[in-house]
């Protein structure tokens, strides 16, 4: 089994499944907080994204939820009452400015849902590596599809870089944090000027490599290690069966939610409970994977 991406030697299993599975469980996961802005169904995918993101990533990811996405969530929070004044609820003048409630609620229901798509595309680097996306879309898009799996891999692999260009010129008394100002600024333009030259002749490489390969060429064939058996066909059944009654019951009205110009929401029929336990069972669904197989893994490495 392929287990890929989790801190301390311990790997993802959710990962070593078919990519399908993976591109249409991070596309469910994207979309639904986006197009439904229900406060229930955003603070379940908030709170998945989360545990899922940890899980991952440990430490680095609590840091990073720490230190980039609960500041962005407070500001886009804020941002929205300051800003727009709709609502019948007045509690507040801010210099003559209307603070409405229903447009703090939407300002915190909007927050929830850029943190948890911020934390689920972390999840998504952990999972989809490029050659995932490239297997998946390279003979239906062969161009658009090199090209955004370049973008995808661009930051991570431009930080290491950096980090190398700025060892070895500290192995040889270069260093951007030593010295002067004036020898500070020479020495990081100099980082620069190296980072631009190595990206510039590394697209080039790339380019030509795929060229000489006959990438995109109709007819060509491409190896590859994914096949679909039994345990991506049931991992695609329950994602099929759970995801369809989730979106059936989320189109079909039995969460709607009323936001300006009075907060309203109805209550919670039958069939939006069904959407709730749903939803809140395919947002977990990679983690409880995860945990069964540390389980056990626990179990047998104690009989041992």
């Amino acid at each position: 089994m392929i287990r890929i991406g989790r801190e301390g030697g311990r790997k993802s299993v959710f990962a070593g499944y078919h990519p399908l599975l993976n591109f249409m469980f991070f596309g469910y996961a994207v979309s639904v907080p986006i197009f439904f802005l229900h406060p229930l169904l955003l603070i379940i995918s908030l709170a998945s994204a989360l545990a899922y993101s940890i899980y991952l990533g440990g430490r680095k990811a609590a840091l990073f939820g720490l230190g980039f996405v609960l500041p962005v969530m407070l500001l886009a929070a804020a941002f929205n009452p300051l800003f727009f004044h709709r609502g019948e609820t007045i509690i507040y003048y801010f210099y003559y400015n209307p603070i409405t409630l229903e447009s703090i609620i939407y300002g915190l229901c909007n927050a929830t849902m850029i943190g948890s798509v911020i934390l689920w595309f972390t999840c998504y680097n952990a999972i989809m590596t490029s050659d995932k996306f490239i297997y998946l879309f390279g003979r239906l898009v062969p161009a658009m599809s090199l090209i955004i799996a370049m973008a995808l891999r661009l930051i991570p692999r431009y930080q290491a870089q950096v980090q190398r260009i700025v060892a070895a010129r500290r192995g040889i008394g270069f260093d951007v944090s030593t010295g002067g100002y004036l020898t500070r600024v020479r020495n990081g333009g100099e980082v620069l000027s190296v980072m631009v030259t190595w990206a510039l002749e590394n697209g080039i490489e790339t380019g030509d490599s795929m060229l000489a390969r006959g990438y995109g060429l109709p007819g060509r064939t491409a190896y590859s290690n994914y096949r679909f058996d039994s345990r991506d066909r049931l991992l695609l059944a329950s994602f099929l069966g759970l995801m369809t009654t989730d979106l059936f019951c989320l189109v079909t009205g039995t969460l709607s939610v009323q936001y300006y110009s009075r907060f309203m929401w109805e209550n919670i029929q039958p069939f939006a409970s069904i959407a709730l336990v749903c939803h809140a069972a395919v947002s977990f669904l990679p983690l409880a994977l995860e945990l069964r197989e540390d389980a056990l893994w626990r179990s047998l490495r104690s009989r041992i």
